[in-house]
């Protein structure tokens, strides 16, 4: 453990510049940390305010590896993106996990569903998505689909934005015949409850999975370091 209170410190990174969404990810994280981790959730102050094309992505990479670059000395590391921003780079300097929400929400709806489906935001995300679905070789388990509707937007959660979201997620259940949904982007952490209560069935928050995956990890390997796990 590496401070003085003797927990373990997980440091959550919103690459995007909006605080509301960085909120929200604190939230998040706290709901589903253990008692021995406290997590701190920060983001750039120069960086887009939304990340919704590969031009943006450009534009925070940079700004979110120099926050990993300042803070070496956390136990854990999570990129609050669905997208790997930042993580490669990360894992040459970093002595411990970082872990980012698409491979961590993927591994878990394996887990609960033959059949699953992420919902994002916008459709400029979906390209990059099925990218990494196919990086993942889940392309014969999982769709995705936009549901219209801006990062910055989906952080507010308005009853306007929650019934687009609603109907989306219908679309990949009675369209796609998704088992599970995962909840594919940042700005839409802390309604996987909401939309699960709604529609009966699992409902990932990439967010939470990251978490839970890069605190596990660290306890199931005490003494990782980007030496060790590396040829």
């Amino acid at each position: 453990m590496s401070n003085s209170s003797n927990k373990y410190r997980l440091l959550v990174v919103n690459p995007n510049a909006n605080p509301a969404v960085t909120k929200q990810v604190q939230e998040s994280t706290d709901s589903v940390l253990g008692s021995d981790w406290h997590a701190l959730a920060i983001n750039p102050a120069q960086s887009p305010f939304s990340i919704q094309s590969q031009y943006d992505r450009e534009l925070a990479e940079p700004s979110a590896i120099e926050i990993l670059r300042s803070n070496p000395d956390y136990d854990a590391y999570v990129m609050a993106c669905f997208d790997d921003i930042a993580v490669n780079a990360g894992r040459q300097f970093l002595d411990s996990p970082i872990i980012n929400p698409v491979d961590a929400s993927i591994a878990m709806a394996r887990l609960v569903a033959s059949r699953f489906s992420i919902v994002t935001t916008v459709e400029a995300m979906v390209p990059g998505i099925r990218t990494h679905i196919k990086r993942l070789r889940a392309c014969e388990e999982c769709t995705v689909r936009a549901a219209g509707i801006g990062v910055a937007e989906a952080a507010a959660a308005t009853d306007e934005i929650l019934d687009t979201l609603y109907y989306t997620v219908e679309q990949a259940c009675s369209s796609d015949g998704a088992e599970a949904i995962i909840l594919g982007s940042g700005g839409l952490t802390g309604m996987a409850g909401l939309v699960s209560e709604r529609f009966g069935i699992p409902v990932i928050d990439s967010v939470e999975a990251a978490v839970l995956l890069a605190t596990a990890l660290k306890g199931c390997l005490p003494n990782y370091s980007r030496i060790s796990t590396r040829s």
